[in-house]
């Protein structure tokens, strides 16, 4: 009997061991189905985001794709496996041919601007996404051939919601393109300083100081990214209201990167070939024989945030409530004044609550166009004052530099009547940010 009960223990055993084998198999080929699974998907996803960059061999562009999973303003989530993809894909732009950019714009139809880069037109990928193809001039120079790679080289790289996506390039003996994502409400320059009755009638209400101030904390956030959270340290150069772009929302998507650099995070100096950015917004160092570092894009941002603060050009002599002196000046001494009230009156801020913002936004730009690069703050600490979530201490005064620019041109001038003339012709010069 003994004999009898060990057995059928020892067969209950071997019962429970197998069971728990089956069951650990089943858990493992269950685990490896569901990766299966995971791979199929991840294939497809990879398949619908390349889509609309991958033209087909015949040249044609498989219309029944899903669109973008990022397209204006509105962002779907999807799963840390497709924006792994996604980011990815955005490493290497598409490279269009002629053929894909005369589809994408119907043969070119609908003309959205021109400067001297070239020309501007509307398009929509088959899947209906909008796009903005920029049609470059067929021969360029070395220069614009330099911006050229630097707009792929750096934009292509990059996605956040502050920045405005780069899908890809044409690059052909007669043809030379950027294709973009379109921007509905244009750039910001548009929005700010087209005449205030026609600003009115096409925007309505909707540029209040609430989206006024939004834009601002985006535009901080997009520069913030390029600076600190890309895998390389990417160098803008050129912030300014014309480079900073619009959704159907308002979200501002900083765009424009033809004068970008990418640089390691441990070179902290750069040396320049030439003079960059745009007078009136380019910080002091990218005109003098001094250090450059990406602090010239935190005193860029400084000068859009004046410019975002007035609803107003920093130089604008018709301007009736500042008249003819520079804006960030002006703002400066009612500030150290304690007349702020006088600033908020002349931007049209009425309410407690946007005053309030209103002066954070100030101090913040007083900050960011101090003349020593290392005085400026970084961008991460830039979105925390504006959101309020780091102290800001009272601004000193950035424009000191201007005095001694006075008196330095005082001294080297020839007395009398032409001496008073080249010392305010001088300052003006100085103050308007264009001659450093």
């Amino acid at each position: 009997m003994n004999s009898l009960a060990l057995a059928g223990i020892i067969i209950g055993g071997i019962i429970i061991i197998l069971a728990i084998k089956s069951l650990t198999r089943w858990i493992e080929l269950k685990r490896e189905w569901r990766a299966e699974r995971a791979r199929l998907q991840a294939t497809q996803m990879e398949a619908a985001a390349a889509a609309p960059v991958q033209p087909a061999a015949n040249g044609a562009y498989d219309v029944s794709s899903p669109a973008p999973p990022y397209h204006g303003s509105r962002v779907v989530e999807m799963g840390a496996v497709n924006r792994f993809l996604d980011d990815i894909l955005r490493e290497k732009p598409a490279r269009f041919t002629p053929e894909n950019l005369r589809e994408f714009t119907r043969n070119y139809a609908e003309r959205l601007g021109s400067g001297g880069f070239g020309v501007v037109y509307r398009g929509a990928f088959p899947n209906g996404a909008q796009v903005a193809v920029k049609l470059l001039k067929s021969t360029l120079d070395r220069r614009a051939e330099e911006q050229f790679m630097a707009e792929v080289a750096t934009a292509g790289r990059t996605y956040h919601i502050n920045l405005v996506r780069l899908y890809g390039f044409c690059f052909d003996a007669t043809v030379k393109a950027l294709v973009y994502e379109y921007l509905e409400n244009g750039s910001l320059d548009r929005v700010l300083f087209e005449h205030e009755q026609q600003r009115q009638d096409v925007l309505g209400d909707a540029l209040g100081f609430d989206t006024l101030y939004g834009i601002v904390v985006g535009a901080a956030k997009g520069i913030r990214y390029l600076h600190e959270e890309c895998q390389h340290r990417i160098i803008h150069y050129d912030i300014k209201p014309g480079n900073v772009l619009l959704t159907a929302d308002y979200t501002p998507k900083v765009a424009d990167f033809g004068l970008a650099r990418l640089c390691n995070r441990d070179n902290t100096h750069l040396t320049m070939t030439g003079a960059r950015g745009t007078p009136g917004y380019a910080a002091p160092e990218l005109w003098l024989p001094l250090p450059v570092t990406h602090k010239c894009d935190v005193y860029s941002f400084g000068m859009l945030v004046f410019e975002i603060l007035g609803r107003r050009r920093n130089l604008e002599p018709q301007h009736p409530a500042v008249s003819q002196e520079w804006y960030p000046k002006w703002v400066w001494q009612r500030f150290e004044q304690g007349r702020f009230d006088d600033v908020a009156a002349a931007s049209g801020i009425v309410r407690a609550k946007d005053r309030e913002k209103a002066e954070r936004m100030c101090k913040v730009a007083l900050w960011c166009v101090q003349y020593q690069p290392e005085a400026r703050p970084s961008m991460s600490s830039v979105v925390r004052m504006l959101e309020g979530e780091e102290e800001i201490a009272r601004p000193v005064n950035p424009f000191t530099y201007m005095a001694s620019l006075h008196t330095v041109s005082s001294s080297t001038s020839s007395g009398g009547s032409a001496t008073a003339s080249s010392d305010s012709s001088k300052e003006s010069r100085g103050t308007r940010g264009s001659h450093w």
